[in-house]
């Protein structure tokens, strides 16, 4: 059996799994931001009415509203406030950081665990070799709140060999743009992919967290890595609860292999309307920007201020140009303090807002007019994303972000590193 099997296996009392198969399995940690947090609290108190099976594997991560803009956006906080507190689940406030930042450093993720969550870029996860993907709000409240369980279609795999090295200014997050136009939205329906090869087994942590997190724009259920030996350092250094990471039997265990060689791949980005209207910088190259943003699910890791820093460092935003730096975690901003990256990126007119997921929905911050455009390190570029339906929304990795604010324009970031 392959890693999602042998979990799914595990976790149903079962000795062997097969694709297609329907099981029921054990949930380990479920995840729940302020939004699908107040709605799931809402139908297992009322519809289901039930005690909280296991509320210590509960997670609620306070990320899109985390400045609550009206009284009734704090009247939603406060009911999840009391809703933890009655079920004794774990809560972590305003200014935590993002849900799945949040998640991963406090240690509710661990490989070999079944991971679910309300938000759509739950099977990020598969980073740290879970079984990780999103439910709705009413599965968790009617199988995993009173249960601790939910059924699954154990999924075909596709494995995804990624081999190359990468151009100077050419990112991981730029292979993960490039992928998904590739593969396609639904080009892998209810798919496990395995993200593979020699540009993976070299790539730190954090940034093969960039290749699970396109899961749900190209249609698939969920994604892994095969949890190596700097998995296994990463997740000890966040938690010290017992795991036991299981790996694929054989590279063999799939439905198909894809391979790709990124060693001539340019810095890519996607464009509005879809997540894969993706090309090459080049090809977008002189499109007007008033928005620059780091944050989302895949952005505001110390990495991508880094990499932003490399760009703005002793340089200023271009007129009219107001850029966000939202930090995932509250661990990250401390690092960006003590690296002084705070005060490169306010010295080159950059603002600082607190740990969260961003403008992600436009919940709290950037929100755009129809006659303007942002450019940023967010998951998603759909029409109405953030603000009006006729707002233009570019993704790139954060050095073609910060390269682009410099400009006023989508640039290359190429142009900027030495």
């Amino acid at each position: 059996m392959n890693l999602v099997e042998k979990i799914l296996a595990r976790a149903s009392g079962r000795a062997k799994v097969s694709p297609g198969e329907v099981v029921v399995a054990n949930v380990d940690t479920l995840l729940l931001h302020d939004l699908s947090g107040y709605l799931t609290s809402k139908v297992f108190e009322e519809e289901v009415g039930l005690p909280m099976r296991y509320p210590e594997r509960v997670v609620m991560v306070f990320d899109h509203h985390f400045s609550p803009p009206t009284e009734e956006r704090a009247r939603i906080l406060e009911a999840n406030r009391a809703f933890a507190r009655r079920h004794g689940a774990h809560l972590f406030d305003c200014g935590s950081g993002n849900i799945h930042h949040v998640g991963v450093r406090n240690g509710f993720v661990r490989p070999g665990t079944v991971v679910v969550g309300s938000d759509s870029h739950t099977p990020v996860h598969g980073t740290l070799g879970c079984f990780a993907t999103g439910l709705g709000n009413n599965s968790h409240a009617g199988m995993v709140m009173p249960f601790g369980k939910a059924w699954f279609r154990v999924p075909e795999t596709i494995r995804i060999e990624l081999s190359g090295r990468l151009r100077p200014g050419t990112t991981p997050r730029d292979v993960a743009l490039y992928l998904t136009g590739e593969i396609g939205e639904g080009g892998a329906v209810y798919k496990a992919l395995a993200f593979t090869g020699e540009l993976i087994d070299g790539l730190e942590v954090w940034d093969r967290w960039l290749f699970p997190l396109i899961t749900i724009d190209v249609g698939a259920k969920c994604a892994f890595v095969e949890p190596d030996e700097k998995t296994v350092a990463f997740v000890r250094s966040m938690t010290g609860e017992p795991f036991e990471a299981v790996g694929s039997d054989s590279a063999d265990e799939c439905e198909a292999i894809w391979e790709h060689d990124v060693s001539e791949l340019e810095p890519q980005v996607a464009a509005s309307p879809t997540l894969g209207n993706v090309g090459p910088v080049s090809a977008f190259a002189g499109r007007a920007i008033q928005w620059a943003e780091l944050g989302g699910h895949g952005g505001g890791r110390i990495e991508d201020l880094r990499m932003a820093a490399d760009v703005l460092r002793g340089r200023h935003l271009a007129a009219g140009v107001k850029f966000n730096v939202v930090p995932s975690s509250r661990e990250v901003f401390t690092e960006a303090c003590r690296e002084g990256l705070v005060e490169d990126l306010h010295l080159a007119g950059c603002t600082w807002f607190p740990p969260s997921t961003g403008s992600n929905q436009a919940i709290n911050m950037g929100a755009l007019a129809d006659t303007e455009a942002m450019v940023s390190t967010h998951a998603r570029n759909f029409p109405g994303r953030n603000g009006s339906a006729k707002a233009m929304m570019y993704l790139g990795s954060a050095a073609t972000v910060a390269a682009s604010a410099l400009r006023g324009q989508i640039s290359d970031p190429r142009e900027f590193l030495s």
